[in-house]
């Protein structure tokens, strides 16, 4: 797999999620393999170039996430170009641009999926973009604004022509959000028709589901919640992928998935004077993936019901030890 000048290792890699995909996370599913290609949280194009401290934490990537897209979100062209010349100074791997995002405080500025609506002067950002930076310029879209502006196979034509490197579709359309169900058709049709890479994102909860997108024509996969719900679900679709049985997970897995995510967490942003706890944020981090970590496991509602009531860093790893492991294993974990 290859985009642009960068050789992906694997087709699948990890899909940016904003306020999840954090640099822990997308090391500690990178280190269980089958992760081509890891992709910020996105970045406001607006804050990196003003130089926003909290804008720049965003973007920030270790040695060990590579290849490493960064995801800028904007609709001003210069200052697109702007911002992705700031990431190539940073030394990502890869400059990719957010056109999918349907949260109106993203979309409302001319960025995010409304840029869709407006394909000529989509078309005009990546444009400008290429010719700023030597690195790929990649793009993530949607399959449109609606059903009535299904527009996905007109704009990724355009911007291959301006000079894309890759494009990624997510098979909902903006009005959808994250309800009913991704057209992996309309992907299917769009990898297709372009010369360039085309990635499909959308419904891959299942290492097999990863699989048979595949099997559609795209040149790879994107998975968003699936990695969030299965850390290991890019490691299972590399095993299926190589015709081997997808390895499988235990309870103990997961447990010490989370506590290494808590320990990675806790030698960040120590020094950090806007966090007034940092126990307490790292609680809110783990709070937040357990959420979506315990899902379709067996008494998952009570471990999240015990996670969301955790009121210390001790009382957190107690809840993960007891849940998890049995009292073998417990001495080993922590």
């Amino acid at each position: 797999m290859r985009i642009g000048s960068v050789d992906l290792p694997s087709p699948f890699a990890i899909a940016p999620m904003a306020g999840m995909t954090d640099t822990a996370f997308r090391r500690l599913v990178k280190r269980h393999g089958g992760c081509g290609l890891v992709v910020t949280e996105m970045v406001s194009s607006e804050g990196l170039v003003r130089g926003i401290d909290r804008t720049l934490e965003y973007a920030e990537y270790t040695e060990e996430e590579r290849p490493i897209a960064i995801q800028i979100f904007g609709g001003d062209p210069d200052k697109m170009a702007a911002a992705a010349q700031i990431v190539e100074g940073m030394g990502a791997d890869i400059v990719d641009v957010n056109m999918g995002c349907p949260v109106p405080k993203i979309a409302k500025h001319n960025a995010g999926c409304s840029l869709m609506r407006e394909p000529a002067h989509a078309a005009s950002v990546i444009a400008a973009m290429t010719k700023a930076v030597k690195i790929p310029v990649t793009v993530k879209m949607r399959a449109g604004w609606s059903d009535e502006e299904r527009n996905a196979p007109r704009l990724a034509r355009m911007v291959e022509d301006a000079g894309a490197s890759a494009v990624t579709i997510h098979g909902r359309t903006a009005q959808q959000s994250y309800t009913g169900s991704a057209d992996w058709n309309l992907v299917s049709e769009i990898a297709n028709s372009l010369s360039i890479p085309v990635f499909g994102s959308g419904d891959c909860l299942e290492p097999t589901d990863i699989i048979e997108r595949l099997r559609l024509g795209v040149g790879g996969v994107l998975v968003g919640r699936g990695v969030l719900r299965n850390p290991w679900i890019l490691s299972q679709a590399a095993d299926l992928a190589s015709g081997r049985p997808a390895r499988p997970v235990t309870a103990a897995d997961r447990g010490q998935f989370l506590l290494e995510y808590i320990e990675m967490l806790l030698h960040e942003r120590v020094d950090d004077a806007r966090v007034a706890s940092h126990d307490r944020w790292v609680i809110n981090k783990v709070r937040a993936l357990g959420s979506w970590f315990t899902k379709g496991l067996e008494s998952g509602s009570q471990l999240r019901t015990a996670i969301n009531s955790a009121d210390s860093l001790a009382s957190l790893r107690d809840i993960l030890a007891q849940f998890f492991f049995d009292e073998a294993q417990i001495s080993k974990s922590m």
